[in-house]
């Protein structure tokens, strides 16, 4: 005959059985849960014989009622929790690099056992990378590009989501020469019925994405489309502000703020730039000949001319009228002399797209070339130092460069070959 233990015993492991058919309850959980259920079995032993399985079968069930019920409380608090911190980081900047890396951040916070999350833009019917973070902490460092028929664009075409459980075994990914494992999600970035971007968030586990993961993904994808689009349109509106309005190169405002930039630089890296002053000769004659209009198209010709032939790291910007300033970062008085150099030689095939009138006006370039930290301290007293140089040579020989003078000594003086 049983004893009253054995009797609870076997009414607790019931209940167990009970809770172990029931997939929806977390692992995790399940040690609370049948905690209570034996606080429960044991408050029921009063009842009769009879009723003490129907009693505990009860009990069980409503615990796992309430309990889901929580659950679902708590999983809906997380995901406002969630949105409005989503809310808050993306909203927080009109900087769209910024606007990135905080979608990412988001992503890898979001879904567990997440290896990593790749954001690219979409532009044109092409892909650009974004932004990107490992559960390393390694950030925009991406591994892979998209490719023409792989999972990214294929989210970007379709603008839907598409989830690859099993990246190994997925049709997307095969005969790639990369070991694909793990599963992956690719949400488009949507906003007013255009893809601004791809989304994807890769794990290192197999399996579906679950409703609330995929409900917390598409509030994040919503939220990102807007901010990178909102971003986006601040990144062009401030190119138009920094643009010269001719001549489409940065303006004097844009050369201002990349002064600063590579004085900041300098120091930190204890490295030297040059700076060197121009301004056309013989532009003049274009102006009091055919007017402002063909001055301009002269201007925007010439100038996007010799822009096309610098070199990616070099700066060049419009000062004004018909004066540019090219900056170079990590050179020294050499490597300024040989580039602006060059610059001469370029003048001196350069052909005006207009022939009326122009024959006779020949188009020439005169030069002066400062050095930080040799000839200023700052970036205003580094023009300033450029800017006397570049007047020095209009004045005594047009068609050459002049080299600022240094704490000692005067202006030194070089001529060049030019078309002149």
């Amino acid at each position: 005959m049983k004893t009253e233990n054995q009797k609870h015993t076997d009414m607790f492991q019931r209940a167990w059985e009970i809770i172990e058919k029931d997939n929806t309850i977390p692992l995790e959980d399940r040690d609370a849960i049948l905690k209570l259920i034996r606080a429960l079995v044991e408050a029921a032993e009063t009842s009769t014989p009879q009723k003490k399985d129907a009693q505990v079968k009860s009990l069980t069930q409503e615990i796992i009622s309430r309990h889901s019920l929580m659950s679902l409380v708590k999983q809906q608090a997380d995901e406002l929790d969630a949105l409005k911190r989503i809310g808050l980081n993306l909203t927080s900047s009109l900087d769209l690099q910024t606007v990135l890396d905080a979608v990412v951040d988001e992503a890898m916070r979001l879904i567990r056992k997440a290896r990593a999350a790749h954001i690219f833009l979409f532009y044109e019917n092409k892909l650009e990378f974004g932004a990107s973070l490992t559960s390393g902490g390694v950030r925009n460092k991406p591994t892979t590009f998209p490719r023409p028929n792989g999972l990214t664009y294929q989210v970007a075409k379709r603008a839907e989501i598409i989830v690859a459980a099993d990246m190994s075994t997925h049709t997307l990914y095969e005969g790639t020469s990369h070991d694909w494992n793990g599963s992956i999600i690719g949400i488009p970035l949507k906003f007013n019925n255009s893809i601004v971007g791809v989304m994807n968030l890769s794990r290192f586990v197999v399996g579906e994405f679950t409703r609330s993961e995929l409900r917390l993904l598409g509030l994040l994808a919503d939220q990102a489309a807007a901010a990178v689009s909102n971003a986006s349109l601040h990144r062009q509106m401030t190119q138009q502000a920094y643009a010269d309005s001719v001549t489409g190169l940065p303006n004097r405002h844009a050369l201002d703020e990349r002064l600063q930039e590579e004085v900041r630089y300098a120091r930190r890296m204890n490295s030297k730039f040059s700076v060197v002053m121009m301004d056309l000769d013989g532009f003049k004659a274009v102006n009091d000949t055919l007017g402002h209009g063909v001055g301009d198209e002269i201007l925007h010709s010439v100038f996007n001319y010799l822009a096309q032939n610098m070199r990616s790291t070099d700066f060049l910007a419009r000062y004004g009228g018909d004066e540019l300033t090219l900056i170079m970062r990590n050179s020294e008085i050499a490597e300024a002399q040989s580039v602006t150099t060059k610059i001469f030689e370029l003048m001196s095939r350069y052909k005006m797209p207009i022939n009326n009138d122009l024959h006779q006006i020949k188009l020439g370039i005169s030069a002066g070339i400062a050095v930080y930290p040799t000839h200023a301290q700052n970036g205003s007293d580094l023009l300033r130092a450029a800017d006397i140089a570049l007047y020095q040579a209009k004045k005594h020989h047009r068609g050459s460069y002049v080299i600022a003078s240094g704490a000692t000594g005067p202006l030194r003086e070089i001529k060049v070959k030019t078309s002149r």
